[in-house]
């Protein structure tokens, strides 16, 4: 069943399911499927992924490869490079023990190091932009291998050249490894974060100490249920459910005077806090359990996390539909009450929402 290889524990079976356990069998197996027109669904860590009920009759590819190898660079720089399988959180913590800096506000996200430039994965005021170099991909169009430099990534918000030019989840560019330009040092990168910041005492744009910073951003995510946990159900989600969304400056003017709202890269657009949306259109912490107006929903078995409001978590026996049926709730109060609609982060595979 895919719902035991995703972080929400939902989706029904696959037709057929292949684990490549190194790049040589990663590559065979996507070559394999392709030449037999199958349709592919990538797993890596399952931290990101809403998959049907109905399952998935294609084959399931579990990336499993496995290397971390630290490059020595001039400067006082290194390169990290992680095998597209590595698990983010341990490569992270590898980093730390390295002696590098600049990952460590992106500590406890969830899944796999080769999924993380395809979302450009970030929090904490960190992303992955700010730090890979390149990352080896398999393009299944042209069936070779390529090496694509940040540049060539073309990331953004939540998003980057693979994420755009993937068809239903399924990418055309296959990260096989990622590398990351870190510094040599116990300084972390500047702290962008204002919350963060003030747990740790710093000025926003000052550094700390990079194993304090991991330290607390871990326990951070702990207490907002967005470091994975079998024994919490408020962790057994995709983590934040909506990105911020992006808009028009113009639309500060529909919104209350203390809507959060920060810059962002476009010009003459800012970037909304999610959460706060949600919360201030009626729906609270824990949203669909019982005693909250949205029980009826999906009967308790799926809500808002009781943590956040961000992620829609499985309480126990969820189903794909019970998921986006809270999160199709959300959406449309928020749509009504601001006229602003929600985007999922998560890739969702044979539903919709």
């Amino acid at each position: 069943m895919l719902k035991n290889m995703t972080t929400t524990a939902v989706g029904g079976d696959a037709a057929r399911t292949v684990t490549a356990s190194t790049e040589a069998e990663l590559i065979a197996a996507i070559t394999a499927a392709d030449n037999a027109g199958e349709d592919i669904l990538f797993i890596g860590g399952g931290s990101n992924l809403v998959i049907s009920d109905e399952g998935f009759s294609g084959t399931v590819i579990r990336i499993a490869t496995r290397g971390l190898v630290v490059e020595e660079q001039d400067g006082g720089l290194a390169l990290l490079r992680a095998a597209a399988g590595e698990n983010w959180d341990a490569t992270v913590e590898y980093s730390l023990a390295e002696g590098l800096s600049g990952l460590e506000a992106l500590s406890g996200i969830p899944g796999c190091a080769g999924a993380t430039p395809v979302q450009n994965v970030g929090a904490y005021g960190a992303d992955v932009s700010q730090t890979l170099a390149w990352a080896r991909v398999w393009d299944r169009t042209a069936q070779e291998i390529l090496q694509l430099s940040n540049e060539d990534l073309a990331f953004a918000y939540r998003d980057s050249l693979i994420k755009r030019t993937s068809t239903h989840g399924s990418p055309r560019y296959v990260v096989l490894e990622a590398a990351f330009l870190l510094k040599r040092g116990n300084e972390s990168a500047p702290i962008r974060y204002a919350e963060l910041a003030r747990r740790l005492g710093v000025e926003a744009g000052q550094g700390a100490d990079a194993a304090l910073v991991r330290q607390t951003v871990l326990e951070l995510r702990r207490s907002k249920g967005m470091v994975y946990d079998p024994q919490d159900p408020d962790s057994h989600s995709t983590g934040s459910f909506f990105t911020n969304p992006i808009v028009d400056a113009s639309v500060l003017e529909q919104l209350p005077h203390n809507a959060p709202n920060y810059p962002a890269e476009q010009a003459e657009m800012v970037k909304l806090s999610a959460a706060w949306l949600i919360d201030q259109a009626g729906f609270g912490k824990g949203y669909g359990l019982e005693g909250t107006d949205g029980f009826q929903i999906a009967g308790g078995r799926a809500s808002l996390s009781t943590k956040h409001t961000l992620a829609i978590t499985n309480r126990g026996t969820a189903s794909a539909a019970d998921i986006l049926a809270i999160a199709r709730a959300v959406r449309a109060g928020v749509a009504e009450r601001f006229g602003i609609t929600l985007v999922n982060e998560p890739l969702l595979i044979g539903v919709e929402l």
